[in-house]
């Protein structure tokens, strides 16, 4: 039988292509957008719209967010369609993604904030208008859920989002501190570190000190981020974790995941917040046959070479960092703190 010099040549470009792949390659590439760019600061008096672009919410919950804000000295404006139901979802999924276009091309809003996360937002990806908030570029914040929409506007657009409260987070004092010194006077190097309430939840898994862009969120979203289109390459980057209501099992498995499919492979290290009601209960029946959290943090990240913290002060609790999704910084784990190397908003 004859073989075409056609048809090798084929079969060895193939074979050329495919040998220089690797997993990560293929499914996270270089950043979509040209150059990263930041939304004007905030003020108060300013317009904040609300969005629930994941679970539903109820009448207290927007209450509850039009409250807050307010107090703060913000205008609150949500459309109609903000307490649609959709069985889990805040409304179907081009309903969600239509309402969140509409906050970006409003031109009396400033900036937009979550209502609430819960689950929906990877759902309503492939509706959002990128190029319209490349026009339009506003102050995105939420956390939990929202990450996988701060991941996608971030790798389409290269705007800096923020991981920070949504309506109904508490804005006590502490919160509110680094939310005005991030949105509304941005300072060059400016330091965060946890409440000296707040010290001794930190743990140290490696010693060190890295910079790079901050990129990251709730740990199941960013799992589930691998192998889409909104996935972000890590290389060189500072990546940041928090979960909720997980198993140590649970978090073994995800970070096993991130490690084998090279997202700690080059970047320049990891940032855990605080992973609330993710051990075991020593009234569990599965108490004794469980790792706690720290050996799983210890198992799958000790063998890094970079820097990793644990307890830094972002996730589900009350005291909360505002972390600029994009932003460079600096963690040092001997100072347990987190420093921006740049202004956040212009």
């Amino acid at each position: 039988m004859k073989i075409s010099l056609k048809i090798l040549t084929a079969f060895f470009l193939t074979l050329l292509l495919f040998s220089g792949c690797k997993t990560s390659d293929i499914s996270s590439s270089e950043n979509n957008f040209a150059e990263k760019f930041k939304a004007k600061r905030l003020k108060f008096g300013d317009t904040i719209g609300l969005i629930s672009p994941a679970s539903y919410i109820n009448d207290s919950q927007l209450s509850e967010a039009i409250y807050n804000l307010e107090k703060l000295g913000f205008v609150v404006k949500y459309n109609p369609t903000i307490k649609e139901k959709y069985g889990y979802l805040a409304g179907n999924d081009s309903a969600r993604a239509d309402d969140f276009n509409k906050m970006i091309a409003d031109k009396e809003i400033d900036a937009i904030i979550a209502v609430r996360g819960g689950y929906g937002c990877a759902r309503m990806l492939p509706f959002i208008n990128y190029d319209m908030i490349k026009e339009n570029p506003k102050i995105i914040i939420g956390y939990s859920d929202i990450t996988s929409l701060l991941y996608a506007i971030y790798e389409k657009t290269g705007l800096i989002c923020f991981h920070g409260p949504v309506g109904t987070s508490t804005f006590n004092d502490y919160s509110l501190n680094h939310l005005q010194n991030i949105l509304l006077e941005p300072k060059e190097n400016y330091k965060m570190k946890n409440s000296y309430l707040d010290e001794n939840q930190i743990e140290i898994i490696n010693d060190g000190i890295a910079e790079g862009e901050l990129v990251g969120g709730n740990l199941s979203i960013v799992v589930s981020m691998i192998g889409t289109e909104y996935n972000i390459d890590s290389k060189g980057k500072i990546i940041f974790l928090e979960e909720v209501g997980e198993e140590p099992y649970r978090i073994d498995r995800m970070l096993t995941q991130l490690k084998q499919s090279g997202k700690f492979e080059n970047c320049a290290g990891i940032a855990l917040g605080v992973f609330k009601n993710c051990d075991v209960k020593k009234e569990d029946p599965e108490f004794e046959n469980s790792l706690t959290l720290q050996q799983v943090f210890k198992d799958v990240l000790g063998d890094l070479k970079i820097p990793v913290i644990y307890g830094l002060s972002f996730g589900h609790i009350e005291n909360k960092f505002t972390l600029p999704f994009g932003v460079k910084a600096r963690l040092d784990t001997k100072d347990k703190s987190l420093t921006l190397l740049e202004k956040t908003v212009e």
